[in-house]
């Protein structure tokens, strides 16, 4: 759930800015797409530059919380799911990312600032199975 009352645009649109940022930089600096799925997977299959920028990218997305928490508290977070089926929610959506030659960074936002029309079929795809996952959760289970 949304807490409407702590939400501020600007923090919105300070991390979608950010976030735009890093990709264009990779792209105009390292000639590669900012599409988590594939960055990760690299750093268990390349090796010595290739790993490093990939390595130094994940680590980048991991310790950025940190981080922020130096400039600004993080919202309170409650697990309420089983963590099993957390578990196992990010084995499907890893093997979906590779099934689907990308994850929804790769698509959503590199690709489709690219003008790719394969981002644009697999974004609207993710959206769609999204949608009519919380449907199918929040109102028929």
């Amino acid at each position: 759930m949304i807490d409407w009352s702590q939400f501020t645009p600007q923090s919105a649109l300070t991390g979608g800015l950010m976030i735009g940022l890093a990709c264009a930089l990779l792209w105009l600096l390292n000639g590669r797409i900012a599409g988590i799925s594939g960055i990760t997977a690299g750093v268990l299959s390349s090796s010595g530059a290739e790993r490093q920028w990939r390595l130094a990218f994940v680590l980048g997305l991991v310790l950025s919380s940190w981080v922020w928490l130096l400039l600004a508290p993080l919202p309170v977070s409650q697990v309420t799911s089983n963590y099993w089926l957390l578990a196992i929610a990010g084995v499907l959506v890893g093997f979906g990312a590779r099934l689907g030659s990308g994850c929804t960074s790769g698509h959503g936002i590199c690709g489709l600032s690219r003008l790719s029309g394969r981002s644009l079929v697999a974004t609207v795809t993710f959206m769609a199975v999204a949608v009519a996952t919380v449907f199918i959760v929040r109102h028929v289970v």
